[in-house]
């Protein structure tokens, strides 16, 4: 859909019309193979820019491409999973849950911790991460989600992997690491 776009100078003056293909957000979820909810999921949490004309939204060609992280949004791709141009041409995206059973605040706070720590140091920009700790108390339960990139995960996933054989749930070693290491 192409709009016509007044363009106004400083002083509130017509100067002229911009015409700028603007996508409708049921568009948006079409070209990505995604649901409408998802699209709008995406603008609302900052991930998608969008323009409220009304009570719709629109999306710019630029600010597709910025999501999908590709040259050009292709119509009809993402129904297959991918990015709808040529492989290795997409980004993808994991996201993953961690549960960990039979752990207390103190060592909650631990893994936290470390696993906070590993994933914050040594990381470049394009390597972008999200990652939340939760305790459930009442369970005894802990639950680690990672959103990112799929070598990041692993990376981040490993990280744990490691922290958990390591010993962090036992308290005793960590105490024992502090006393031999005169702290």
């Amino acid at each position: 859909m192409y709009r016509k776009l007044p363009y106004r100078s400083l002083n509130r003056v017509v100067c002229g019309v911009m015409t700028e293909k603007m996508y409708s957000v049921e568009e948006v979820a079409d070209l990505l193979g995604l649901h409408v909810r998802t699209v709008r999921g995406y603008i609302r949490a900052g991930r998608l820019r969008a323009v409220r004309i009304g009570k719709q939204y629109r999306i710019s060609p630029d600010a597709v491409r910025e999501l999908t992280g590709s040259a050009d949004p292709a119509p009809g791709g993402g129904s297959d999973g991918g990015a709808g141009g040529p492989a290795g041409a997409g980004r993808a995206e994991v996201s993953s849950i961690v549960q960990v059973d039979g752990v207390d605040r103190a060592a909650a706070d631990r893994i936290a911790t470390f696993v906070l720590a590993g994933v914050n140091t040594g990381r470049g920009a394009g390597a972008a991460l999200r990652v939340q700790t939760v305790h459930d108390q009442e369970r005894n339960r802990m639950k680690i989600v990672i959103l990112g990139g799929v070598a990041a995960t692993a990376e981040v996933l490993r990280l744990i992997e490691a922290v958990l054989d390591g010993g962090v749930l036992d308290s005793r070693a960590l105490d024992g690491g502090r006393e031999a290491g005169g702290a």
